[in-house]
């Protein structure tokens, strides 16, 4: 870079210029003859971090001189003024502790830095200033190291957009020099280089250094993107390039695509990056998952660490990098006509937030903020009418987050203490939740239905069956047990007891959490209840009985509460524990909690209390699986640990495979001969079976919970089996999930993860439809199966006849035109109070019932097609059911459970030898959850003994949803080379007759 100074005063303007872009830990080497400006140009730079230009001295005869500024956007600074004219040996730079005043964070500039090269740093900036006989100064830069590189841009830029307006003779360049720059047009250059895309990115060190940051977030209906560089020294992060670009309702498919073209425009390879930020919400929840699968995904690739950031907090700090300052309203849209309200005080030092996230309807955000200076957010977008009149609003382009806004709340959070982009553990990718703010809407409707008093049927709705409940039922505790809390308070509380009036009174407030733990003749053994308010969880009540203690009930009650705090939006918890209840106070303190202080008299008989602090825990077990149940899969026998490279090599291709269309996470590693090296699965049934069936909100919920873990479980098992230390993602050729059909939130967050760790390990995306899998499920138990032939898919969604022509090319021949067998069973298992799943309890009922006891219909068993009907069947049953208790008759479980199971399999087995005779097959398979039925598999192999056609039916591990069959078609597509694109999406429905 090269300008002209023809005045002092255009030599300061010039230094203020550069003033404006510099950051902590920038270092300036500044040389020139004697009187040709270079405390000038200091003093320049210091008018624009805010110092008196009256204090700027040289310091030949002090060596160093400091002083104390603020970046243009408010940030602290300090500027180090050096002269090491009078220092004659590099051990006098000791002395001064020069080194540690270059890693302090300031502003360093250096006069006779040539005297001693070796102590200067490799980024820097070196300013030369000339001047000629006229007075005439020539001001030259040059720079080195990607930091000081964009600066020098930066710096150029602005320059030279300045002397373009003095040719010009625009108004803004009115008695300025040619290229020069004043101090007030500062702040407006800091703001330019907030949304720099100019950054040069240096190439990779040998040593393959990570310092990048990838920054996103899909909360909304835009997709905001921010690359930047980190700086460890000062905690800063460096943008190098934004892009904001609208999604509404794309964001699966534009995210990926986006990144992958941005990162190459600007020079910065997938092995630079040093770690993810993505936004947390809260938003839309599924562009909250969106986004938090990808980053999972990609993160765990990558290995390195995941920060989640807060998606309003990105919108208050791109207000603050635009110079807004004062109080700040964001109001985000929470759909069913509901606001996200968040509020700031802005000031030059920076961003404060005043309340936690929390979710209230539009209208009473109004009066929750108050009368703010502004107001913004995309809730603006619906609610603006409401809004006007408490306050101006903001530029719709600054209603939603941008890249900027994300680095900059990245940079926030670091500076605070509350994150590290190079923490590893702490970044753990499996540990990062999103923003929710409030239960599902199942578990809202429960509480309300428990919290009622009214005195109810007991028997009836979802119950576990007989000896198959547990020996401790852990379920949200209801008012009927009120006064059973009162009990025990009374037992184990003494003064501090609550009685039932204030447990009752307590129970249905929206911003409280209550559950209980009951033995096996549903008595109460124990309870927690907490408070949730302005991001703190409050513990009021914990308790265990006397006889149960030490069996880990409190610490399971406590993460059940944990649980619903973090969906309520707190993100830490607190309580009061007396002082000399040492027990308790050892029990919290085992789990993360912190004594804070003392807090005199608290208790009514004049104790004092410790206030104590924690974490929103989760368990921290290698594998975290979001407190489910992990199951492994039966698979190939594992390999000796003295497998060598060449024995491994010839296993490939390796493909790891994702499922997540309903209830279950699962993932699966299969190589190329078709062997499955580890197939693992999360199962939800405890978080739905309360509820009698699959509550959509909670199964996506859970599958961003587990889907880290179940695939690093994956990895690990199939290592193993190969003999291998450790297997990586990145050692894998192709990534597979389940796309389609299923519930549309659960899909997301396989297809999402699966699609960023597929970027992140720079491999192909492998996408499968999940009845394909079952149909080959199959293979699994007899490997070299080949069409033709027919299947029979049963599950809880499905029911229907598949002819299976050749792999890839099916032809549905009738399927169900209602209900899917799974989903009568389970509704005839909750209409007799049985519990869920249903098919597994009523299959072991009739196993000891009379399959004639009653008459069920055989609906469309004679319609001439291979359509079936299930639900007139489900009606028939509880018809039957309301019939006997209103005659007063004794119900036979037992017979009643198989006299429908009966009336099932009568229908599907006729339907299947049609099936048969029309298609000519010589084979029969079945699929699905029923598939595990074994009064229908006993009724199949009959049939097909009958008609001298092979059986062939996965094991019943297999039958249910898992990953391993996803991995076995996964397979065939990829060595057939049908990959998906990154900007593939999710499917609800997708016939298998339609080639994908």
């Amino acid at each position: 870079m090269l300008c002209r100074s023809e005045s002092a005063e255009q030599t300061k303007q010039v230094g203020a210029a550069l003033g404006a872009l510099l950051q902590g830990g920038d270092v300036v080497l500044l040389s020139g003859d004697l009187g040709a400006g270079k405390t000038q140009f200091v003093q320049g730079v210091a008018r624009a971090l805010g110092v008196a230009e009256g204090e700027v001295t040289s310091p030949t005869f002090n060596i160093l001189l400091s002083y104390e500024g603020k970046t243009p956007g408010g940030l602290p600074i300090t500027l180090y003024h050096f002269d090491l004219y009078r220092l004659e040996k590099a051990e006098q730079l000791v002395d001064i502790d020069f080194a540690g005043v270059l890693e302090s964070g300031g502003v360093c500039f250096i006069e006779w830095a040539d005297k001693f090269p070796a102590a200067m740093p490799e980024d820097r900036l070196e300013v030369a200033i000339t001047a000629d006989t006229e007075g005439v100064r020539t001001i030259a830069a040059t720079a080195t190291g990607e930091r000081s590189l964009g600066l020098l841009a930066a710096w150029d830029e602005g320059l030279s957009r300045e002397a373009e307006d003095a040719q010009a003779g625009t108004e803004q360049a009115a008695g300025k020099g040619a290229a020069a720059l004043d101090a007030e047009d500062a702040p407006a250059v800091s703001a330019a280089l907030g949304k720099q895309v100019a950054t040069p990115a240096q190439p990779l060190t040998e040593q393959g250094e990570r310092d990048v940051v990838l920054a996103f977030d899909t909360s909304n209906e835009v997709i905001a993107i921010g690359v930047g560089r980190l700086d460890a020294a000062s905690r800063t992060v460096c943008p190098i390039a934004t892009r904001e670009l609208p999604a509404h309702r794309a964001s699966n498919t534009k995210l990926l695509p986006t990144i992958d073209a941005l990162l190459p425009e600007i020079g910065i390879p997938r092995e630079r990056i040093a770690c993810i930020a993505c936004g947390r919400g809260p938003g839309s929840f599924t562009g909250v998952r969106i986004c938090m699968a990808t980053a999972k995904g990609v993160a765990m690739a990558l290995e390195v660490p995941l920060i989640g950031v807060s998606t309003p907090d990105a919108v208050a700090w791109k207000l603050w990098a635009d110079g807004v300052r004062g109080d700040v309203a964001v109001v985000a849209d929470a759909m069913r006509k509901e606001v996200y309200p968040v509020r700031y005080a802005i000031a030059d030092e920076g961003v404060e937030r005043l309340n936690a996230d929390v979710v209230m309807k539009a209208a009473d955000g109004v009066p929750f903020i108050g009368a703010p200076d502004l107001v913004t957010g995309d809730g603006l977008a619906k609610y603006a009418d409401l809004y006007v009149p408490v306050a101006p609003l903001a530029a719709e382009a600054q209603w939603t987050p941008t890249g900027a806004g994300l680095l900059l709340t990245l940079q926030a959070a670091w500076r605070a203490g509350l994150a590290d982009p190079f923490d590893a553990e702490a970044g753990n990718p499996a540990y990062a939740l999103p923003v929710y703010t409030r239960l599902s809407d199942a578990e809202e409707n429960e509480r309300i239905r428990l919290a009622d008093a009214t005195p109810r049927d007991l028997t009836t709705g979802v119950q576990h069956a007989g000896t198959d409940r547990p020996a401790i039922v852990y379920r949200p505790l209801d008012a009927a047990h009120a006064a059973d809390v009162a009990r025990m308070e009374h037992e184990l509380m003494g003064n501090d007891a609550w009685n039932e009036a204030l447990v009752l009174d307590d129970l249905p407030r929206a911003d409280r959490a209550w559950w209980g733990a009951y033995d096996r003749e549903d008595k109460l053994i124990g309870y927690v209840g907490v408070l949730v308010v302005d991001g703190d969880m409050q513990i009021l009540k914990i308790a265990t009985a006397r006889d149960h203690q030490r069996e880990g009930i409190a610490t399971e009650l406590l993460a059940r509460v944990m649980e619903d705090g973090r969906a309520l939006g707190a993100e830490k918890a607190s309580l009061e524990v007396r002082v000399s209840n040492a027990g308790a106070i050892a029990f919290y303190e085992n789990h993360g909690f912190k004594n804070l202080g003392r807090r005199p008299g608290y208790y009514p008989d004049r104790e004092d209390a410790y206030i104590m602090e924690g974490p929103l825990w989760l368990p921290r077990e290698a594998h975290e699986v979001g407190g489910m149940e992990l199951k492994h899969l039966p698979i190939a026998e594992s390999a000796s640990s003295d497998v060598d490279t060449a024995a491994q090599d010839a296993t490939r291709p390796l493909l790891l495979a994702i499922e997540s269309s309903c209830d279950e996470t699962a993932a699966a590693i299969v190589d190329g001969d078709g062997t499955l090296l580890s197939d693992v699965v999360a199962s939800q049934i405890d978080f739905h079976a309360r509820f009698g069936g699959v509550v959509p909100e909670i199964a996506s919920r859970k599958h961003i919970e587990a889907i880290c873990g179940v695939v690093q479980e994956g990895l690990d098992v199939a290592a193993q089996s190969m003999g291998r230390a450790r297997l990586r993602l990145r050692d894998l050729d192709a990534i597979s999930a389940t796309y389609a059909p299923g519930l549309v939130g659960a899909l997301v967050v396989g297809v999402a993860f699966a699609k960023g760790a597929a970027w992140g390990a720079d491999v192909p995306f492998v996408g499968v439809n999940h009845l394909e899998g079952h149909l080959y499920a199959n293979k699994i138990a007899t490997a070299d199966i080949e069409p033709p032939m027919v299947v029979s898919l049963v599950s809880g969604g499905h029911t229907m006849l598949v002819h299976v022509r050749d792999w890839g090319d099916y032809e549905t021949l009738g399927s169900t035109i209602d209900d899917a067998v799974g989903e009568a069973f389970d509704k005839v298992a909750k209409a007799l109070g049985l519990g869920y799943p249903g098919g597994p309890i009523i299959s072991k009922l009739a196993a000891t019932g009379n399959p004639k006891a009653v008459r069920f219909p055989r609906a469309m068993m004679h319609s001439g097609d291979l359509r079936f009907s299930l639900s007139g069947l489900k009606t028939a049953v509880i018809t039957h059911i309301q019939k006997e208790q209103a005659a007063g008759h004794e119900l036979s479980l037992p017979d009643l459970a198989a006299s429908f199971q009966q009336a099932v399999i009568d229908v599907q087995v006729a339907k299947a030898r049609t099936a048969l005779e029309e298609t000519g097959a010589r084979e029969f398979c079945l699929g699905g959850g029923v598939a595990a039925n074994p009064a229908l598999r006993a009724a199949y192999e009959n049939m097909c003994r009958n008609l001298g056609v092979r059986l062939t039916m996965p094991p019943l591990s297999s039958c249910t949803d898992n990953a391993g069959m996803i991995a076995l078609v996964a397979l065939d597509r990829f060595q057939q080379g049908k990959t998906f694109p990154l900007d593939a999406d999710v499917k609800a429905h997708a016939p298998l007759d339609i080639a994908y």
